[in-house]
């Protein structure tokens, strides 16, 4: 069993920042990738960015350089940092993992919200 828990999230002005931290929990294999989603109210979940174990990234077109995505292996722990933030980042975002073996995400975190206010 894998947990992920999530913190970071709140209220900030459009051209604000927050940073995201997900800690990851239980029978975590080493080699996986993390990644961080979000859902906006009646959309569906997308994909924000993620992070190989060897540091590899991608990003979302809409959030490529204003959105930085680490992790810190020892800690197993994964970081979203947030600059310039606009009112359309208004989602909850979640954390998830992906083991080696799989093509998709199998572990979630509960979601944080997050609210960019103009």
């Amino acid at each position: 069993q894998v947990q992920l828990v999530e913190s970071g999230g709140g209220l900030v002005q459009a051209g604000g920042s927050l940073r995201l931290s997900c800690a990851a929990s239980g029978n975590i294999f080493a080699i996986n990738t993390m990644g961080w989603y979000r859902q906006a109210p009646g959309k569906q979940r997308e994909l924000v960015a993620g992070i190989t174990y060897t540091g590899s990234t991608n990003y979302a077109d809409s959030v490529k350089g204003r959105f930085t995505i680490s992790r810190d292996n020892a800690k197993n722990t994964v970081y979203l940092q947030m600059n310039s933030l606009k009112p359309e980042d208004t989602a909850i975002y979640y954390c998830s993992l992906q083991p080696y073996y799989s093509t998709t995400p199998q572990y979630w975190g509960q979601g944080t919200q997050v609210t960019v206010s103009s």
